[in-house]
């Protein structure tokens, strides 16, 4: 994989390009790919944007998102887009799998493949040209830099800042998590001075569920929580049945191991839904214990030190015994000080 520095170039002149990013896209791989869009339209390049799977509904109001391409939905058109693309930007994920049922179109995709991504350990021989960048909050912050070491940020207008907004403070938790580094305030400043209206953007990520969802997290807060104190753990667990129960939909459930961390005392924070065809874990961390590894390790996943994913095909209940056997093996990583 070469040189991100080294592709500019090649927008100087019209291309076919695609953006595509991982499976159930959340607001950093729908903000990040959506802001792309509408930087290279500006440049007169034709973009389609490929979701490998639907996505949330919280993110129906971005600009630009009735224009993206649900691959599962519409395999055939999708496929038309590809074979004919010259370049192809993959945001949001470190390895192919990650996008589904898409893996194998792209792999055999003969257009140039460029890589923007923060996640660890890329898959890089996968790519022409890219950067990895695991210190970076978001991929929307490395949408960002893009933009402007390209040399084109008089290129950002509104749709572009709300779209990178949406997905840099989303991934950072509103700017909490450690990963909220200074140049983190320097992008939010820069959009701030060319009109960017946050308090809108909150507004539709975090104040637009609907009833079924508040009454959902309120039953496995009381019903599908354990807390392990003498590990500093605790664990979320949600049945397929709990989810039909409350209509979950799509992105309902994103959040809800933050919960977990917000527990006095708790270290790791866990959950398992059970989507039917396999078992879907979330994993968060304060300080020191590394999600990461224990996410490759032990489930199939992975991500970033302090978040990460896995999944197991195994049934809850049993992937479930798995992790609470698993994790008495770290008890003296959990309990030492940070």
């Amino acid at each position: 994989m070469q040189s991100i520095e080294l592709f500019y170039p090649l927008l100087a002149t019209p291309k076919n390009i695609i953006i595509t990013c991982h499976q159930k896209p959340d607001g950093d791989a729908m903000g990040s790919s959506l802001g792309l869009y509408h930087f290279l339209q500006q440049m007169n390049h034709h973009v389609t944007v490929i979701s490998p799977t639907n996505w949330a509904d919280f993110l129906n109001w971005m600009p630009g998102v009735d224009a993206v391409l649900d691959y599962e939905a519409d395999r055939k058109k999708a496929q038309q887009i590809i074979d004919a693309a010259d370049i192809l930007f993959c945001l949001d994920f470190n390895i192919l799998h990650r996008t589904k049922n898409l893996e194998q179109p792209l792999a055999k995709a003969s257009c140039i493949k460029v890589l923007i991504d923060h996640h660890q350990e890329p898959q890089t021989q996968a790519f022409d040209y890219g950067v990895s960048d695991t210190s970076k909050s978001s991929t929307c912050e490395m949408v960002y830099d893009f933009i402007v070491q390209s040399g084109h940020q008089h290129l950002i207008n509104q749709n572009v800042a709300s779209c990178l907004y949406t997905g840099v403070m989303t991934d950072t938790g509103s700017f909490r998590f450690p990963s909220t580094k200074a140049s983190v305030h320097k992008m939010v400043a820069h959009l701030k001075d060319l009109g960017l209206e946050h308090s809108s953007i909150h507004s539709h990520i975090f104040d637009s569920a609907l009833e079924n969802k508040l009454r959902f997290t309120g039953f496995v807060l009381l019903n599908r929580m354990e807390v392990l104190y003498e590990l500093n753990t605790a664990i979320m667990y949600v049945y397929s049945a709990d989810l039909k129960r409350f209509s979950i939909k799509t992105g309902d459930t994103e959040g809800l191991v933050n919960y977990l961390l917000s527990i006095q005392g708790i270290r790791f924070g866990a959950i398992v839904i059970d989507r039917d065809e396999e078992r879907k874990w979330s994993f968060r961390s304060k300080g020191n214990f590394d999600v990461n590894t224990f996410a490759r390790t032990h489930f199939e996943g992975g991500g970033h030190f302090n978040a990460a994913g896995g999944s197991s095909k195994k049934s809850l209940e049993t992937t479930l015994a798995d992790f609470k056997r698993i994790i008495q093996q770290y008890e003296a990583d959990l309990n030492k000080p940070n």
